[in-house]
């Protein structure tokens, strides 16, 4: 590469830590790139979990990115009406050769007026959420629709950083990648999709996280007046 590929990742209050700490590995891996840690401002940023993360770059302060990526998590329902953080994703949008997310950073993407009348994924849990902004949802791990590449649930960001990594240089750069890092999964148990999942478990999981989803809806129903 001529110049460094530039790569941000916006950071904020309760991410999913391992919605980019995924991805980040994936690129940090790539000979060339340069990595930014965005949000408003260089200050601590508490992710969903016991980490605590340190943004790079500003708002302000971060160049023309060539890719974006926002990655999710329980933090997002504050940024599907935060304007600071939709005009970022908007700005970066218009010169980012790819516009990406992970998980439910992808309500961020639609909430910004990014997603309009592409495909994209997002978590299972909020699939209906995202057609309300003007997506079509697709329960990939991966979608591409032109330059907009999003990744599914959580480990999902791991499959999504590979892909881009195919498509940003070659097969077999992203291939080594994956094998420095020994992704190579095999899950103990076959209950990582609502479809595969036992019923009960699925009923567990809709139960803990039903007041957060009702809060999400909210968001993205105000989110949503405004795009579409």
């Amino acid at each position: 590469m001529s110049s460094p590929l530039q790569i941000g990742i916006l950071v904020f209050p309760r991410v999913t830590q391992l919605d980019f700490t995924g991805p980040l590995q994936v690129f940090a891996m790539l000979p060339g790139a340069k990595l930014h840690l965005i949000w408003k401002r260089i200050e601590p940023v508490p992710s969903d979990s016991v980490l605590t993360l340190t943004p790079t770059t500003t708002f302000a302060d971060c160049p023309q990115l060539d890719v974006i990526c926002v990655p999710g998590g329980g933090g997002v329902n504050n940024l599907l009406n935060d304007e600071e953080v939709l005009e970022f994703l908007r700005r970066q949008a218009e010169g980012a050769k790819y516009v990406t997310s992970v998980c439910t950073g992808a309500l961020a993407l639609g909430a910004a007026g990014l997603l309009k009348g592409y495909r994209a994924a997002t978590h299972w849990s909020a699939m209906e959420m995202l057609g309300r902004l003007g997506a079509t949802p697709t329960r990939t791990r991966v979608s591409i629709d032109r330059n907009r590449i999003t990744g599914g649930g959580v480990t999902a960001g791991i499959d999504f950083a590979l892909t881009l990594v195919s498509i940003l240089v070659d097969r077999t750069a992203a291939q080594a990648i994956q094998l420095q890092m020994e992704y190579n999964p095999a899950p103990p148990f076959n209950s990582g999709s609502p479809d595969t999942a036992p019923a009960e478990v699925l009923a567990l999981l809709r139960e803990r996280g039903a007041q957060n989803q009702a809060r999400r809806l909210e968001a993205v129903k105000r989110a949503a007046a405004r795009v579409m």
